[in-house]
């Protein structure tokens, strides 16, 4: 069985006048005739007819061909029974030829054939129309065709007022449909305005709606009128709102297409009344590019590519879209400086100079800065060097790479690489894609009009990666001198010469730089500032320029150094000054307003007064106080914001050798621990600690600011000097810290750190310091007039470090840590009390 395709557009189709199924004794289904069917019995049993791809519902007149044999012998049948009374389910799967019972929807239509017309193919064409609806109860027979029991299913009509509020939205919905729609006719309007049964109106609508059988099945099984309107008008809503966005893209290109030919002739014109009055044509501008590419010095593929693309731009009408594309290259050709360079000034006292005004300190920088200078100076053509400067936030990396280009006379251009994802960033975008344009670095270069710049990358640890591609494998080329002579940009698509640029990188970390490219940069790591260099960076930069910044003179502000201690030590905690400059300017700003509102000339900042302009101190840092029990040692540490002191503290309690460690510890300071208390287990006599102590006692280790995370090595010596001090009741002698890393063979190892550790040291009361011999080389590198008063031991191996740090005879009063079965005749050993 086939069914004609029912959709919205020919909603009003039995009003064709080309079709001859359609006349005018097939009436819309007036009221009374509704009434007749709510009280109409059903046959008990009735032939079923199958429907292939479309729903019948009540009411609803609808042309059929029938094809299958079974079809045709029940169509036949029935016709020629008295009511000519058939039932209408519609099959689950559509791809079914043949169905069976089961392939069948259970809820169908009682319908009437009202006329049937015989096709030369043998097939039969009926007009049904849709009655009432059933379930079927029971399948009675499969051939020659099928049969069920039914039984009738009552639909539920909605009140009075809802019946009425529905069939008019639903009227208007689709009237607005039938406005939009160009197919359907506007005789479609009058059928429906005829129609005053919210039954067949509902039925009518959904039978012509553009759903799947599925959804119109749904549909027909609704019982109640009132949810089964909703649910088409749901659908027309849905229909509607794809009318209107059809209508609105048609009125848009619509539109644009009006703008496109508006604007040619526009242009047309006004080419024309230029030709007349001897204003800038095209071949004026042609002239003016080709002028200027004259004066360039550009390597002979940049002048092919320049000559090819003129060539095109001539040949194209300004109106047509590639115009601008084109002029858009050939402009940025024209405006890069090709092979330009400034020159390099090798006055190296005023270089040295420049440096020292900017910043104090690092000298291994401005060492590296001379030195270049010195073989550029010997060798022209000399390659620039790729340099990152690594360190903590606020030391000066990004102003740095500023003063380095001022010394040597260079311009200064910048770009910052923090949350870059995409690879075009970098090396551009192809000129296929609307609005392309190159990379940074061509973009930078273009900025500052010359060739060898000093081009800082800021933050080039913070380089992301994505599906738009990873910039930092494009920076592989920019920053390999053995590349970047000819470095291609995808918008240029020509070498451009990028060897003569000084590239300076910086980054907080080295961990998140992508290992190849970490290869092609010089480190320099910039520490943190001490708290030395952060005074004398304050009184030469910081203060005059606050100072300067706020409008004060050096009358009006005095700050003591007492007070400019207490504000880098309490007020702040950094590696750098960021912060420091922060609180100077909010000092600054303080005295303003004292100057301003109470009329005074000047104010000397104290750590008296200083509290009464900045707040409460935020810090406190550990000084050194003396101990007097066993178990107490110093260590050093470090941090991103500096040194610092650390106490570790041991303590014995009864039980079986058990060792505790409490303090937030990371990993390798609890093997650091653990190794430590096995070296000293292993080598107890060395000490003259009986070995059966380490059975009936529990150690407990702790550091304390246990909200603090710690990790590292470097306290292997202070924890096996805690742990033998506490064992021979001994005290760590006072104002003594030390820094170290141990291994099980009894060697002490070098660490990291050792400037922001020893400095620490000094500025909280430490008087001598232990440490690997090999860390010697660090500490020569601090200036010596920051640590003259303090002694540092250095050691190779862990019974050295003990021999320096633990008093030679136990406290008063010490514990005898041997059980009291074994105490008798057990002789006083150095290191014991019985």
């Amino acid at each position: 069985m086939a069914a004609k395709n029912s959709i919205y557009d020919k909603m009003a189709f039995f009003y064709t006048e080309n079709d001859s199924l359609f006349e005018a004794d097939y009436p819309l289904f007036p009221n009374q005739e509704e009434k007749k069917l709510i009280e109409e019995e059903l046959p008990e049993e009735i032939g079923i007819l199958t429907l292939q791809n479309t729903v019948l519902f009540p009411g609803v007149v609808m042309p059929i061909t029938a094809v299958r044999d079974k079809a045709i012998r029940l169509v036949k049948e029935a016709y020629n029974s008295p009511g000519r009374l058939i039932g209408v389910i519609a099959q689950r799967n559509i791809n079914i030829e043949h169905p069976k019972q089961e392939d069948l929807f259970t809820c169908g239509t009682l319908a009437r054939i009202l006329k049937m017309i015989r096709m030369p193919d043998g097939s039969l064409t009926i007009v049904l129309q849709g009655r009432s609806k059933f379930e079927v109860v029971a399948w009675t027979q499969e051939e020659p065709f099928c049969k069920a029991k039914i039984k009738k299913r009552t639909e539920h009509y909605p009140s009075e007022e809802e019946a009425r509020a529905l069939m008019y939205n639903l009227k208007e919905e689709a009237f607005q449909i039938i406005d939009l729609s160009p197919n359907i006719p506007s005789e479609a309007k009058i059928a429906l305005e005829n129609i005053e049964s919210l039954s067949f109106l509902i039925h009518f609508i959904a039978s012509n709606l553009s759903l799947d059988v599925a959804e119109k099945q749904n549909i027909l099984e609704l019982d109640s009128l009132k949810e089964k309107g909703e649910l088409v008008l749901q659908y027309l809503s849905n229909e509607l709102k794809i009318l209107e966005l059809s209508e609105e893209i048609q009125e848009k290109v619509k539109t644009d297409m009006d703008q496109q030919q508006r604007e040619y002739i526009l242009r047309q014109q006004i080419r024309a009344i230029q030709d007349e009055l001897g204003e800038n044509t095209f071949e004026s501008e042609l002239e003016e590019l080709r002028a200027r590419a004259s004066k360039k010095k550009w390597p002979e593929e940049v002048q092919k590519a320049f000559d090819k693309e003129l060539n095109r731009l001539s040949r194209l009408n300004p109106a047509m879209p590639d115009y601008g594309v084109v002029m858009n290259y050939i402009e940025w050709l024209l405006d890069l400086p090709w092979q330009e360079y400034t020159t390099d000034k090798f006055d190296f006292s005023r270089v040295q100079r420049i440096l020292d005004e900017d910043h104090y300190g690092l000298e291994k920088v401005k060492e590296r800065i001379l030195e270049y200078l010195a073989v550029l100076k010997l060798k022209a053509d000399k390659k620039a060097p790729i340099i990152c400067f690594y360190g903590p936030p606020g030391v000066g990396k990004t102003s740095l790479g500023k003063s380095i280009a001022r010394a040597l006379g260079r311009e200064f251009v910048r770009i910052s690489l923090g949350g870059t994802h995409d690879e075009a960033e970098i090396r551009g975008h192809r000129r296929t894609y609307i609005g392309a344009l190159p990379g940074r670095i061509i973009q930078g270069l273009k900025k500052v009009g010359t060739s060898n710049p000093v081009f800082m990358l800021d933050e080039i640890d913070k380089v992301g990666n994505d599906f738009r591609g990873d910039p930092a494998s494009a920076l592989l080329e920019v920053l390999d001198p053995e590349q970047n002579n000819t470095f291609r940009d995808n918008f240029l698509e020509v070498e451009y010469d990028l060897s003569r640029v000084m590239f300076i990188a910086t980054a907080n970390t080295l961990s998140t730089i992508h290992p190849a490219l970490r290869d092609r940069l010089e480190i320099i790591e910039i520490n943190g500032y001490s708290l030395e260099e952060k005074m004398e960076i304050a009184r030469r930069h910081l203060i005059p320029k606050v100072r300067k910044d706020h409008g004060l003179k050096a009358s009006n502000i005095k700050i003591k150094d007492d007070a400019l201690k207490m504000i880098i030590q309490n007020y702040t905690r950094e590696s750098g000054v960021r912060g420091l400059h922060q609180k100077l300017a909010a000092l600054c700003r303080s005295v303003a307003k004292e100057i301003v509102l109470h009329q005074r000339k000047q104010l000397t900042i104290s750590p008296r007064n200083l509290q009464q302009f900045l707040g409460v101190p935020r810090y406190e840092n550990e000084m050194y106080r003396s101990v007097d029990v066993p178990g107490v040692a110093v260590g050093l540490a470090w941090t991103s914001v500096g040194g610092e002191i650390l106490f570790i503290e041991s303590i014995l309690t009864h039980g079986r050798g058990r060792l505790s460690l409490t303090g937030q510890l990371g990993d390798v300071m609890k093997e650091s621990a653990q190794l430590a208390y096995t070296y000293l287990k292993s080598n107890c006599e060395l000490w003259n600690i009986p070995y059966e102590v380490f059975d009936h006692w529990d150690v407990h280790l702790h550091i304390p600011a246990g909200a603090i995370p710690k990790d590292g090595p470097s306290a292997g010596i202070t924890m096996l000097t805690s742990l033998a001090s506490l064992f021979t009741q001994r005290l760590v002698k006072p104002a003594l810290a030390m820094t170290g890393e141990i291994t099980l063979r009894g060697k002490v190892l070098p660490v990291g750190g050792i400037k922001e550790k020893v400095l620490a040291a000094a500025r909280a009361g430490i008087e001598t310091i232990i440490m690997c011999r090999e860390n010697k080389k660090d500490v020569e590198e601090i200036k010596q007039d920051y640590i003259k008063h303090l002694k540092i031991i250095y050691v190779d191996r862990m019974t050295e470090v003990l021999d320096h740090a633990l008093e030679p005879q136990p406290v008063k009063n010490a514990r005898n840590l041997l059980p009291e079965s074994k105490r008798e005749n057990q002789p006083e050993k150095a290191g014991w009390v019985s």
